[in-house]
């Protein structure tokens, strides 16, 4: 796997690139002190992993990933644990290591890397496989688990997204693209640029609109048709 590694501090960049010399599958074809040089670089080069630093002079880790559109996968690297739960919002991230970095806890990263990326394939970290039955998200700083049985609606509102469920209301940051690729398709299916409902809680379907318990969800045009194409008509 082809990796870079950013990080404003020379040392640091020298530590993480020695771990990946004791990685055989790893090789480290770049480092970059700053975002900026990153992104020219990966505007015309195609990379498996990015070894990022969360705080840098210029920009955040986090400003970085929000300017790539394809993103690999990204092992974060960082003294700051207080990032954590934020950083795997983001389904391009795949650990998140704290400074000094261990060997161990360097190869474990790799070995999670490891079962995400698929060779000759797009990468199924971001992506519901059929093993999954589960979201977890952050709210107030824990981690919450929500089965994919249980969601009804997910709205936007913003910079955040309502999920829904027959008991609870859950407000997460984050966006409806984010939680799309987190869902499996042939149980969600997005009707309008700020919904996104459970096909199998739909009650009944009227004009350009859908019951789902209380709620009256809109059915844009452009959604209808595939909306009647996933419903098993009588």
């Amino acid at each position: 796997m082809n990796c870079i590694i950013i990080d404003d501090d020379s040392a640091a960049r020298l530590i993480v690139s020695k771990l990946c010399g004791e990685i055989p599958e790893l090789n480290v074809v770049q480092e970059f002190s700053s975002a900026i040089e990153a992104i020219k670089y990966l505007n015309g080069n195609e990379v498996d992993v990015i070894f990022l630093d969360i705080h840098m002079p210029t920009s955040s880790g986090f400003d970085f990933m929000q300017t790539l559109k394809n993103p690999p996968k990204i092992i974060l690297t960082t003294s700051d644990k207080n990032f954590a739960l934020e950083a795997f919002e983001y389904p391009s991230v795949v650990d998140y290591l704290l400074k000094p970095i261990k060997l161990v806890r360097f190869e474990k990263a790799i070995k999670k890397l490891s079962s995400f990326v698929v060779k000759g394939e797009k990468s199924v970290s971001s992506e519901a496989s059929d093993e999954t039955k589960e979201l977890y998200v952050n709210v107030d700083r824990r981690l919450v688990k929500i089965n994919f049985s249980d969601i009804n609606v997910i709205e936007a509102k913003g910079d955040y997204i309502r999920i829904k469920t027959d008991d609870k209301s859950h407000i997460v940051h984050s966006t409806l693209k984010k939680v799309e690729d987190k869902l499996p398709q042939e149980l969600f299916l997005k009707v309008h640029r700020s919904y996104i409902i459970n096909l199998s809680k739909i009650i009944d379907i009227e004009d350009n609109s859908v019951l789902i318990k209380q709620d009256i969800i809109p059915v844009s045009r452009s959604n209808k048709s595939e909306l009647m194409k996933r419903l098993n008509l009588l």
